[in-house]
C-alpha cells in the first residue's frame, strides 16, 4: 500500500489525465468521478513498481481505460436509463412505459425516490433506508402508499385495508 504522500502526488499529477479520459469515454461528470476514484483506489492498493514517469502515466492510462470499460459493458449500466432520459426520449416508450413512467413521475418526491431506488435502481427496502437515512419499515410504508397512488393513477383498482 502506497503512503497518502504518494497519493497526494499522484493525484497532482494525474487527476486531468484520468478525468479527461473517463470523460470521453463515459460523457458522464457522476460516472467520471466514480471511476476517478477507483483508479487512485486501485493505485493506493498496488504494489507495481514504475520504472519511469512514462511507465507510471502509462499505467494510469491503462487502468483508466479498463475501468471505463468495465463500467460501459456491465450488467447494471447496461439494462438501466434514467427517468430524466426516459422522459427525454418519448418516442423510444410503449404508450403503457409512457403512462407508468408519468405517473411515476407525478409521484411526491418522497415517493418518488423510494419507487426510483427500488425499482429502476434495484435497491432492497433496507439499502433504500441506508441511502435516504430512514427506518426499513418506513421504506416499506413509502413502497406500499406508492405503489397504491400508481395503481389508481394507472386506473387500476384500490386495495382496501382487511381487518385482521
Amino acid at each position: 500500500m502506497r503512503s497518502e504522500e504518494e497519493a497526494n502526488r499522484a493525484i497532482d499529477r494525474y487527476a486531468d489525465l484520468v478525468r479527461r479520459l473517463c470523460m470521453v469515454h463515459l460523457k458522464n461528470p457522476a460516472d467520471t468521478e466514480d471511476i476517478f476514484q477507483t483508479v487512485f483506489l486501485k493505485y493506493v492498493l498496488s504494489s507495481a513498481v514504475f520504472e519511469s514517469p512514462e511507465h507510471e502515466k502509462a499505467w494510469f492510462i491503462r487502468v483508466t481505460l479498463n475501468a471505463c470499460r468495465d463500467l460501459l459493458k456491465s450488467f447494471f449500466r447496461s439494462r438501466t436509463v434514467s427517468l430524466d432520459e426516459l422522459a427525454d426520449r418519448p418516442d423510444d416508450l410503449s404508450q403503457e412505459h409512457r403512462e407508468v413512467l408519468e405517473a411515476v413521475l407525478s409521484l411526491p418526491v418522497k415517493y418518488r425516490d423510494v419507487v426510483y431506488l427500488h425499482y429502476y435502481e434495484g435497491y432492497t427496502a433496507k439499502e433504500i433506508g441506508e441511502i435516504l437515512h430512514k427506518n426499513t419499515n418506513t421504506v416499506y410504508t413509502l413502497l406500499t402508499r406508492a405503489r397504491e397512488q400508481l395503481r389508481t393513477a394507472l386506473g387500476g383498482e384500490a386495495i382496501e385495508p382487511t381487518d385482521p
